[in-house]
């Protein structure tokens, strides 16, 4: 007969391993930063701006250059297709700026293949502002030396008159979330190499933008006293804006502030119609004055006239 086998225990099978992929240390400019064990969950306010730029159809070149030239300085910005320039465009725009994941945007509005007007909206509860841009110059047609790197964070510098009225505060508060770039964006660079100038004159706001220049020797660091001779060299583009109203909504609603000394486009191109009208309308009177003067002042025969004829 067969021995019988010893009663052995079925050793339990080993626990599996977790098979999870570690979390990822948060990466900086540096290297990769390895987080703590215990650290407290930091509590750092971190700006998610960004800015949808997109116009309208019909737009004019000059203004469709002018606005690929902000979108090269505006690295938070994203770039949509043209809009239909219509009563609800409001409601279009709203909706195209909750796609992209946005929080401001700015419309280029043309009107007439002549007239530009700039909507700068914060989406989607308000306000809004509608400007009539005037004195465009692009960077094409300027050829200016100043040449700052792609990307890069602009400062932003604004005259003292825009802590004067109530207007001017909300629209340097406007400008300063929309145009200043947030601090770590993946599409910018860490480096302030050139300044956003905004100005107030005449009652418009106008818009500069400048390289800064270091003299540097053949290291790379900035000389002593080097900061003394820094200077601004212009890169482009040029324009002023025209403030028309400011509005309690996302392109609409109440109105909170309207200019007084708005002049639209359509009612100055109307004047100097009306000007060189005018000047026909005294040009034909003249012609129809000296003809009746000829008419009741005929001039008297000369006896001597046909002495010569035959």
């Amino acid at each position: 007969m067969g021995k019988k086998r010893k009663h052995t225990e079925v050793e339990p099978p080993p626990a599996k391993k977790d098979e999870t992929a570690p979390e990822r240390p948060k990466r900086t400019l540096l290297g990769w930063k390895e987080k703590p064990e215990n650290e407290p969950q930091s509590t750092v306010f971190r700006n998610r701006e960004k800015v949808l730029v997109t116009c309208s159809r019909r737009i004019n070149y000059r203004y469709r250059h002018l606005m690929l030239n902000l979108v090269s300085v505006l690295p938070h910005c994203k770039k949509d297709n043209k809009v239909e320039s219509k009563a609800t465009k409001g409601a279009t725009l709203n909706e195209l700026v909750e796609l992209k994941s946005c929080s401001s945007c700015l419309f280029f509005e043309c009107r007439k293949h002549k007239d530009l007007y700039l909507w700068m909206s914060k989406c989607p509860n308000g306000p809004s502002v509608k400007f009539l841009v005037n004195a465009v110059h692009t960077m094409e047609e300027l050829k200016l030396t100043g040449n700052h790197l792609k990307g890069s964070r602009p400062l932003l510098t604004f005259s003292s008159n825009f802590d004067k009225d109530p207007h001017w505060k909300l629209l340097k508060e406007m400008i300063t979330q929309i145009f200043g770039t947030p601090k770590e964006h993946r599409k910018s660079k860490p480096y302030h190499d050139h300044v956003f100038v905004f100005s107030i004159v005449d009652d418009h706001i106008w818009f500069r933008n400048y390289q800064i220049s270091c003299p540097h020797t053949g290291a790379d660091k900035i000389d002593r006293g080097g900061l003394e001779k820094m200077t601004l060299i212009e890169v482009g583009p040029r324009f002023c804006l025209n403030p028309i109203k400011i509005f309690g909504g996302s392109f609409g609603g109440p109105t909170l502030y309207e200019n007084p000394f708005y002049v639209s486009p359509n009612q100055i191109r109307s004047l100097e119609k009306r000007q060189k009208a005018g000047k026909y309308a005294k040009k034909v009177k003249a012609k129809t004055r000296r003809k009746m003067h000829e008419m009741t002042n005929p001039l008297e025969t000369d006896e001597f006239a046909d002495m010569w004829k035959e």
